[in-house]
């Protein structure tokens, strides 16, 4: 008996020694009775120590076995025994270590940083400001970043509020990006997977499949999650990405098994409601990223949580902390206004800006505008991978800068007074210049070399002896002492001089109106579905007044230098030289009348004078 409770002893004296949870605190021995004796025998002290030390060790033990072992945990409320001596009994303090971790697990899943107070109520009036009312506030809490369920449209995010558009436009382009021009990335992920792609395919000659219809779940799902990484590390400065979400997520998460999906998310948020600054503060966690691989797996496991009804409000929210408040105030030229607007609820120019070049300017033109005085207007500062139009450019109320008119792939976000749709195209060489094209380029890229006026239009007569030897134009010496007889030469009249000038020459003249004519093909991608004009929610079973709509359209444009004279008269043949879209040398030359819509508008601030035909209703942007 000695010798097995020496055994005992010394299992426990090993055990006390390895790296082990810290022992449960445990009673203090009762108080002697008065009068009796303090002092114990060395035997009895012995005795008790070792006691103590087998308790010790077992109880170490059944912490170690409860680590390991797969058993569910108790009912919340049952009271476990504490009894040492019932089999399979367990003591209070496994229970709440038991506890413990199921609420670190909890945490880990999906509880980040909290905001501070400051930081909820900055970015809570950046976003909508101080008088925002009820019915914004309640679109930007309803939209969801959702696929449309119509097979034509499947390829598509569909809208059911007004007011996110521009967040789900600027997250459509990117998608259509992924979707048309590197569907082979999206069938593997690897931890390591770059997500700046231009460096592996050229973007010229490469002409994107249109059958969206087969397009499957898997690969939508990466593409979507793809964008949004890309955006948000753009946002980022490709240093960083901030990715919200919503700490009640975690409140369910026993149901989910790990796995969130719709149904949870539905649950989670039925009684959810952000009204003030202060809510957002409760229900808002962040986490920070600095690896791609690292937020794209993030975002998967996240994705039904974007899928919700608050994904747009809470992808803003993401794209906003990745540039930093701070950043975001210091790009816009009036930081008062909300970026939210009144009385509508539209998403701002600032907001889409962001979401495309990552930085919340206001402006569409390229660079700055000084003016003077140590002011200065922002604009576009980079090139960016998809771009944007307005129709507001068509009423003169803008200029958009060729950034975002030329971006490197075709895919261009819409905007109209109200709304923001998306126009792109298979084929990658609608934005290529043809030989006429580059000619021209080449001509004025040499007069500006020589213009001394600060963009005045005008150069002195030796700069423009200088730019007829860089461009080998011969113009006949009659021409040549008509421009030159002011003492300088105005970029108009020179200009009108080339087009008259014969090809052989190095004029552009072209009495056809056929020579660089372009023929391709657009679509028009328009993702809001309503149940009725005003734009209420979609009722289940509800037959929508509009739903996710895709019109391809046919755009001819004829070259920027035929006299308007030619126009009407020449034949439209999509045959005829130039840049055309592969597949469309066979059509036939008849000509087609042209239609007019909102959206040629648009398009024609692209591609000038650009003719447009489509089959159907005309393609809406509003």
């Amino acid at each position: 008996m000695a010798d097995h409770e020496e055994e005992d002893l010394r299992m426990a004296l090993r055990m006390s020694m390895q790296n082990s949870p810290p022992e449960p605190k445990r009673s203090k021995p009762r108080d002697a009775p008065a009068g009796a004796p303090t002092d114990e025998s060395p035997e009895i002290k012995s005795r008790r120590l070792q006691r103590e030390l087998m308790a010790a060790a077992a109880e170490k033990r059944m912490l170690a076995s409860k680590k390991d072992s797969v058993a569910s945990p108790p009912v919340s409320g049952t009271v476990v025994s504490c009894s040492g001596s019932g089999s399979g009994s367990e003591s209070m303090a496994v229970k709440i270590e038991k506890e413990k971790e199921k609420e670190i697990s909890v945490k880990d899943l999906n509880l980040g940083k909290e905001l501070t107070e400051a930081e909820a109520n900055q970015l809570f009036l950046m976003v909508f400001g101080s008088e925002v009312s009820r019915g914004i506030l309640s679109q930007w809490s309803n939209q969801g970043i959702r696929f449309s369920p119509d097979p034509e449209t499947s390829m598509g995010l569909v809208q059911h509020e007004g007011g996110p558009c521009g967040v789900l436009a600027a997250i459509q382009a990117f998608v259509l990006k992924y979707l048309l021009f590197f569907p082979e990335e999206l069938g593997k992920v690897t931890k390591n997977t770059p997500q700046t792609l231009a460096s592996r395919r050229s973007n010229s000659q490469f002409v994107a499949s249109h059958n969206f219809a087969s397009l499957t779940e898997d690969a939508k799902a990466r593409a979507l999650i793809r964008s949004m990484v890309e955006i948000l590390f753009v946002c980022g400065s490709n240093k960083r990405a901030v990715i919200a979400t919503l700490s009640v997520v975690g409140h369910n998460i026993e149901e989910s098994e790990g796995n969130l999906t719709d149904e949870i998310m539905v649950k989670v948020l039925e009684d959810l409601s952000i009204e003030s600054a202060l809510d957002l503060q409760k229900v808002l966690r962040i986490n920070t990223y600095t690896s791609q691989a690292s937020a794209f797996q993030k975002l998967e496991a996240m994705i039904p949580v974007f899928r919700s009804r608050m994904g747009a409000m809470l992808f803003l929210i993401s794209a906003l902390l990745s540039r930093e408040l701070d950043s975001v105030q210091a790009d816009r030229d009036d930081p008062s206004l909300p970026l939210v607007t009144a009385p509508f609820g539209h998403a701002s120019q600032e907001i889409v800006n962001l979401l495309l070049c990552g930085q919340a300017v206001p402006n569409v033109f390229d660079g700055r505008m000084d003016l003077g005085g140590g002011m200065s207007l922002k604009g576009i500062s980079r090139t960016v991978e998809v771009g944007f139009l307005t129709l507001l450019e068509s009423l003169n109320f803008c200029k958009v800068g060729q950034y975002l008119k030329c971006p490197k792939w075709p895919i261009w976000v819409i905007g109209s007074e109200s709304h923001y749709t998306v126009v792109f195209a298979l084929d990658t060489s609608v934005q290529d210049e043809n030989e006429l094209e580059e000619r021209e380029s080449q001509i004025r890229k040499a007069f500006d070399a020589q213009d001394q006026s600060g963009g005045g239009g005008f150069i002195s007569v030796e700069g423009f002896h200088q730019v007829l030897r860089d461009t080998n134009t011969k113009l006949p010496p009659e021409k040549v002492d008509h421009l030159c007889s002011t003492g300088f030469i105005v970029w108009s009249e020179f200009w009108q001089v080339i087009l008259d000038l014969d090809k052989s020459l190095g004029g552009l003249k072209d009495s056809t109106g056929l020579m660089g004519k372009k023929v391709f093909e657009l679509y028009h991608f328009n993702g809001i579905a309503k149940s009725d004009l005003n734009g209420s929610q979609v009722i289940s079973g509800e037959t929508p007044v509009q739903r996710p709509r895709l019109t391809k359209l046919r755009v001819s444009v004829p070259p920027r230098w035929t006299p308007e004279e030619y126009l009407a008269d020449v034949a439209v043949s999509s045959s005829s030289g130039g840049n055309e879209s592969r597949g469309k040398e066979n059509e036939a030359a008849k000509p087609e009348p042209p239609q007019h819509a909102p959206l040629v508008d648009c398009i024609r601030t692209r591609w000038p004078r650009a003719v447009c035909n489509w089959l159907g209703d005309p393609p809406s942007i509003v």
